[in-house]
């Protein structure tokens, strides 16, 4: 008779953004539903235990554009986001969410920061986020961050005062991506361009593929992740790096 004890399921932060209103476009805006709930599917597949959290708890607001329902059809395929709306025990997830302080981010195995419109305005500015990111990768944790919530990494820094970026290489929302949604929405929408930004700073290599391409980049244990399209792609190298 075995008695092997059963291996305790590795257990991973999503982290989306509280909603927020753009100062650009003043339009009510959060987090995006395809870069949640596909990392969401591809986590909870592979057996892992997925906590769907936010800097300040409470209800979460999704991007219009992101949500399969809206009118715009701007995300109509996605039928996972569908599946997971569709769903009331999947649906509550963003509805009551825990906040940062209700948690012990140490007792997860790896991080995974959900972007969306509001990180430009929130995550961008909130030293809790930057610290989790910086104290994940100083402690050798997995730590994945997509579309613009990579905007974080243009100024986090490990306890020590290091940039997590620097000598790595990643990627984030690219400027032909940007121009894009600009034109399909006839106005600027960001108030700055992730891929310019990473440009100006020193040591770290940021690289971009095609328009709206999946397209995810691990270097060591930081895990980046260029746009919507990319969510599943970054969840499965969080999953290579962990194992089941």
């Amino acid at each position: 008779m075995s008695t092997d004890q059963p291996r305790a399921a590795k257990k991973v932060l999503l982290l989306a953004s509280n909603p927020s209103t753009s100062a650009q476009t003043g339009w009510p805006i959060g987090f995006w539903w395809a870069e949640l709930t596909h990392p969401y599917f591809e986590f909870t597949a592979a057996g892992y235990e997925v906590t769907i959290a936010s800097p300040d708890g409470g209800a979460l607001q999704a991007d219009s554009y992101s949500d399969p329902r809206d009118e715009s059809g701007y995300s109509a395929e996605d039928l996972i986001s569908r599946g997971f709306i569709a769903s009331p025990k999947h649906a509550q997830l963003v509805e009551k969410t825990p906040s940062l302080a209700a948690l012990r981010p140490q007792d997860y195995d790896a991080v995974f920061l959900v972007g969306g419109q509001a990180p430009m305005y929130t995550f961008r500015t909130d030293r809790r986020v930057k610290d989790l990111v910086g104290e994940f990768v100083a402690a050798g944790k997995i730590t994945a961050v997509v579309c613009h919530a990579t905007c974080v990494l243009l100024d986090a820094t490990t306890p020590d005062g290091d940039l997590v970026v620097a000598g790595r290489t990643w990627t984030g929302f690219a400027n032909s991506e940007e121009e894009f949604a600009d034109e399909f929405v006839n106005q600027k929408i960001q108030p700055f361009w992730i891929e310019d930004e990473a440009r100006k700073l020193d040591r770290t290599n940021f690289i971009v593929h095609g328009r709206f391409k999946p397209h995810a980049v691990r270097d060591g244990n930081l895990i980046t992740g260029q746009q919507q399209n990319s969510g599943a792609a970054a969840a499965r190298l969080v999953i290579e790096a962990l194992g089941r």
